[in-house]
């Protein structure tokens, strides 16, 4: 089945299956990442297609780094755009809370794909920081507002957006690292979905 496209009925199998087999879902586990590519898939509209032209999921290795939970992996000739990698990140790390390192990280994939040093009001960032902000002063997680809340419609949102390139997803790894206390970078974050679509990017 490896030239299946994932569709969303394939992502809520496997969801229940991990839910059956662990006892709740896993944050940026096969259902997270089953859920993202077939997000990607129905946004694209290739739900339906066969052969090649879809997303299938990969677990690449970045040097000095954890394993990347999730990666776009495409045979068609689109490319992955930074709106598309902040969107696959409100899938797969949907219920983490936004933190300071999630708005350093998206901050610096929006300037990449925008060019503008400035936050954009109502943007990406803008909601981002402002969760960040907001949820430093709430302690129960689930009064804080979530990745999920601030990415999934990213690129719609983004004024200006581009095909993600090695550097991009080198800048956003840093930011993200810089502003996290473990030096390390989340799994199905930010900075990891940006590693996974530079990685699919430049193989292509």
């Amino acid at each position: 089945m490896a030239n299946k496209a994932i569709t969303p009925e394939d992502a809520a199998t496997v969801q229940s299956a991990e839910n059956m087999a662990l006892g709740h879902i896993h944050k940026g586990g096969p259902a997270a990442v089953m859920q993202s590519a077939a997000s990607v898939n129905r946004n694209r509209g290739l739900h339906q297609v066969t052969g090649d032209q879809h997303f299938t999921v990969s677990e690449p290795k970045l040097p000095g780094n954890t394993s990347i939970p999730i990666s776009l992996k495409s045979g068609g000739e689109d490319l992955v755009t930074v709106g598309e990698a902040l969107e696959a990140v409100a899938l797969s790390a949907t219920e983490k809370p936004v933190e300071q390192s999630d708005a350093a990280a998206i901050q610096a994939a929006e300037v990449r794909a925008t060019r503008r040093m400035q936050v954009i009001p109502g943007g990406v960032v803008a909601k981002a920081q402002g969760a960040a902000s907001q949820n430093a002063r709430t302690r129960r997680d689930e009064e804080k507002t979530k990745l999920g809340d601030v990415l999934t419609d990213a690129s719609s949102v983004l004024p200006k957006d581009k095909m993600v390139t090695r550097e991009d997803a080198k800048g956003v790894i840093r930011a993200e690292i810089r502003n996290q206390p473990e030096l390390a970078t989340y799994p199905g974050g930010v900075a990891a979905s940006m590693a996974a679509a530079a990685r699919l990017n430049q193989n292509k």
